[in-house]
């Protein structure tokens, strides 16, 4: 783990009990979270949702932008 080389900008302590929890959770789960959002946002298209399918599509992003940051924080670590 490499320590902060910027003293000035640490994180707070929610942050940290934050990274810390989610460090513990397998990557394997937001994607598999990203890709049953989409079979679901499929499913909803099939059955005429148009707009729940929609909504429920743009949920496959951001569990991947989790994913990463999870495996960023795995990693690098936190503060």
């Amino acid at each position: 783990m490499a320590k902060n080389q910027n003293p000035e900008h640490t994180e707070g302590p929610v942050a940290s009990a934050i990274e810390e929890q989610t460090a513990k959770l397998p990557s394997d789960i937001f994607l598999w979270s990203a890709l049953g959002s989409m079979a679901v946002s499929l499913f909803l298209q099939y059955q005429g949702s148009k707009n729940r399918s929609l909504f429920v599509g743009q949920w496959a992003a951001p569990f991947l932008l989790l994913g990463l940051y999870n495996k960023i924080v795995k990693l690098e670590g936190h503060d």
